[in-house]
């Protein structure tokens, strides 16, 4: 096998990994809850508490992922999360007990982040070794293609199958995912050398430069998780687009899928950071469309631009915190995600309330585009410290 074939089977890899523990595993769970409280019984409170036990469970893979530095036991944790992937998914359709319900919903945010962090870590750790761009836009188009999959699955199915069935057919799409996501996969090297010999060595930024890039990232899961969580809800009680939820879910994958191929490109003209930033400011316009014009195309062009910022933002920082520890590029990742899954758990509490103060989401959509200019601001402060940082380095 040449070089570069190896190199698209292993983002492959990635991409069916991240379509499987995205796609099937967390993210079906949004366009099935109106078909589960319809059928099953599922209650307002209930599926609130089964979204943010999904982000514990994401939460908790990330705090595991910051601790691991084996690339053995990450490749482990890595494979039995795939499965597991598929078991969770499964659990969905058997019961209609929210305890398993809730069970199977944090094993999914485990596993979440088994694709996201284990995974997407040996897969730049691979990249880097056998000399190829650490860039990560290919593999990370599953996220989007996993969301866009999912709502239009359920979209498909739903004349024709009922609440549990999709589930069982969710699980059966994931068994076919499986295959490619841990066979195409090569076990770790360990050898701490690339392929050319050069010794793989980590750069840790600075604890400013740390400190300030979390604080930023937690804004930018702030600005994220409102509008994911909630799109379908606020665009439903928009006027003239009752019903319409469902779609700009799906406009939000689709503008997803082919964003951080795009943003690798952008990055390499600009520089990461000023392409940070200009996705931040994109994703404000995207977050605000829908509540200050109003009407289903310009929801729909928002729902578009949010969908394809927010996964190039999460891309950028993943590989910037891969390329500082090449060697354990989990360990970044893990910390950087802890920060944004923080706000993803902040964000819709108090979205959710403000909603029951004033009615409606608009106040939290646009408290979600404040936290994002504050984030926008942090980035160009990183700008300063990065170049603090270089100048302290010439002086050593």
């Amino acid at each position: 096998m040449s070089d570069q074939a190896a190199r698209l089977r292993v983002l492959g890899a990635g991409i069916f990994s991240l379509v499987l523990v995205l796609g099937v595993a967390r993210f079906s769970y949004t366009p099935l809850l109106p078909l589960m409280q319809q059928q099953a019984g599922l209650g307002v409170a209930a599926a609130g508490w089964l979204a943010a036990i999904n982000y514990a469970g994401y939460l908790s893979g990330a705090l595991i992922a910051s601790q691991i530095s084996d690339l053995v036991l990450k490749d482990k944790l890595y494979r039995i999360g795939m499965v597991l992937a598929v078991l969770s998914t499964l659990l969905m359709g058997l019961t209609t007990n929210v305890i398993v319900w809730a069970v199977s919903r944090y094993v999914a945010g485990l596993c979440s982040a088994a694709g996201m962090l284990l995974g997407t870590g040996l897969i730049l750790n691979w990249l880097i070794r056998h000399n190829h761009r650490s860039e990560l836009g290919i593999h990370f188009s599953g996220i989007g293609l996993g969301i866009a999959g999912c709502s239009a699955t359920v979209m498909l199915l739903h004349p024709a199958l009922d609440w549990r069935e999709q589930w069982w057919a969710f699980t059966a799409l994931g068994c076919l995912l499986l295959v490619p996501a841990l066979a195409w996969l090569p076990r770790p090297d360990t050898t701490g050398l690339t392929t050319s010999g050069q010794k793989m060595v980590d750069n840790p930024p600075s604890s400013l430069y740390l400190r300030v890039f979390m604080a930023a990232y937690f804004c930018a899961g702030f600005g994220y998780v409102v509008s994911a969580t909630f799109i379908v809800a606020i665009v439903n009680q928009l006027p003239g687009l009752a019903g319409q939820g469902n779609l700009a879910f799906l406009a939000i994958g689709l503008g997803a899928a082919p964003a951080c191929i795009n943003w690798d490109f952008i990055a390499r003209r600009t520089g990461d950071l000023n392409a940070l930033i200009l996705a931040a400011v994109l994703q404000i316009v995207g977050i605000l469309l829908p509540v200050l014009v109003g009407g289903l195309i310009p929801t729909l062009f928002g729902a578009l631009l949010f969908g394809g910022t927010f996964i190039g933002m999460v891309s950028l920082v993943l590989s910037m915190a891969g390329r500082y520890y090449p060697t354990k590029p989990a360990k970044m990742m893990g910390k950087m995600t802890l920060s944004y899954g923080v706000a993803q758990i902040i964000g819709p509490a108090i979205t959710g309330q403000l909603a029951v103060q004033l009615g409606s989401y608009n106040a939290g959509l646009y408290f979600a585009a404040g936290v994002m200019a504050v984030g926008t601001a942090l980035l160009l402060v990183l700008k300063w410290v990065e170049r603090r940082d270089a100048r302290a380095k010439l002086t050593l």
